[in-house]
């Protein structure tokens, strides 16, 4: 027996773990009963559960495992209950121990899905792709606003929308597609021209942003090839360029002696020192997609911004689609986070304040933390295709058993945060970020 729990963080968030076809293979080949909680926002009908074998209903109380896609309020938490989501928790994130401290005083189990991984580490379940699909889209929406604000009318990008105006990704990637089309026909305006745009980080989610940037007619260049476009007569205004920057083009070692080393860098970030300020007065947009923590150095620091946007010459910059949206992280200027009812703000690097909109002085900043509820059909079918095997076993696992006797396949097992109240033995250390 599952549950899927109505969704309630926000009004934009309309995903959902599984959808009625995914249901449907566990009512009818797994015989499995599902019960969902009504939802007024869902992005699938409640009549398409109920013809897919399921019971809508709001009373969850028979199910002893209930799946969500994002954090479950403290005040919904049950107690004894098997709970899967995104809990966001593995990192000691602060806002977050009031639910974990809730779950252990409930006795509840937690199964976090962004620890779900195999033996190598690489995450099975995972929204990556689905956060670079709007990104991307949102990147250019601005990118076209921005660029009107400016009086850069008309603009190639003029008639795409946010992400969320879409009914899908194919209906977003048609609007995409005709805006390569212009440029070809019509060209880029002189002003825009050479047209870089720079991508940091290449993996999931980097690949859901190319698969829809690449639907411009681009021309793929080596980060060191940046500064040198400029100067390069004539330019042609009818391709974008397109920049891959991995860890080797945004680092270097501290030390003159020293030569850049991938796995040096991960064990030690603090002999290396940031370079990527060389390349933003070259960028016109910066799409971040990489995986960041404290420890690392910054792509893009205040000091850059302020030296970029001070100077004489108006910058190059417009826009930065940050969906990574790591707050004051890789991208220091992303001082806080958005949402899709107001997803971008500018940051004046001179003063220091952020507003919302895109005018002003400084970067269009893109923050908006929840992504891929934007395209919601989309992203909880591919979801719920990673998360379907591995239902029976949660639905018909022993929980009462001890922690190390529980039949479920390792990669769930690694992923249980809490068990029955107490921190599984992977995730005792969190017991420090709780009694903080």
């Amino acid at each position: 027996m599952i549950g899927i729990r109505r969704e309630n963080k926000n009004r934009w968030e309309r995903r959902v773990p599984l959808t009625p076809d995914h249901v449907a293979v566990l009512t009818q080949g797994q015989h499995l009963r599902v019960f969902v909680e009504p939802s007024e926002i869902r992005a699938f009908p409640e009549w398409a559960y109920e013809e897919a074998g399921a019971s809508v209903t709001a009373d969850l109380a028979p199910c002893r495992v209930i799946l969500g896609v994002k954090e479950v309020p403290v005040e919904r938490l049950e107690a004894a209950k098997v709970y899967a989501y995104f809990a966001h928790v593995a990192k000691g994130q602060s806002h977050n121990m009031p639910m974990l401290r809730r779950l252990m005083e409930l006795g509840c189990t937690l199964v976090d899905y962004e620890k779900i991984a195999d033996d190598r580490g690489r995450r099975l379940i995972f929204f990556g792709l689905q956060a670079g699909h709007s990104g991307m889209i949102d990147t250019l929406w601005a990118l076209g606003r921005r660029l009107r604000h400016e009086g850069i009318r008309p603009n190639p990008f003029d008639d795409i929308h946010q992400a969320l105006d879409y009914a899908t990704l194919a209906e977003a990637q048609t609007a995409v597609s005709a805006a390569g089309e212009r440029i070809l026909s019509e060209g880029l305006p002189e002003v825009m021209t050479p047209f870089v745009c720079a991508f940091t980080g290449y993996g999931n989610t980097y690949r859901g942003a190319a698969e829809v940037f690449d639907l411009l007619p681009f021309r793929d260049i080596a980060p060191a090839e940046v500064p040198e476009l400029a100067g390069n007569l004539p330019r042609d205004r009818h391709v974008v360029y397109k920049a891959v920057f991995h860890e080797e083009h945004t680092v270097e070692p501290a030390s003159p002696w020293d030569r850049f080393d991938l796995q040096d860098y991960y064990a030690h970030p603090e002999k290396y020192r940031p370079t990527f300020a060389q390349f933003l007065p070259h960028v016109a947009v910066l799409v971040n997609c990489v995986y960041w923590e404290p420890k690392y150095p910054r792509l893009v620091t205040l000091q850059a911004l302020r030296e970029l946007f001070g100077a004489k010459e108006p910058p190059r910059l417009k826009i930065i689609g940050d969906i990574s949206c790591d707050i004051s992280g890789s991208v220091e200027c992303t001082v806080r986070s958005t949402d899709s009812g107001d997803p971008v703000f500018v940051y004046d690097p001179v003063t220091g304040r952020d507003t919302l909109g895109i005018a002003g002085r400084g970067p269009v900043v893109l923050a908006v933390d929840n992504l891929p509820c934007e395209l919601p059909v989309d992203a909880s079918q591919h979801f719920g295709d990673m998360l379907l095997p591995f239902v029976p076993a949660l639905a018909r696992c022993p929980w009462d058993e001890p922690l190390e006797q529980l039949p479920l396949p390792p990669e769930i097992l690694r992923a249980v945060i809490v068990h029955r109240g107490k921190l599984a033995p992977s995730y005792v250390y969190l017991e420090r970020y709780l009694a903080a």
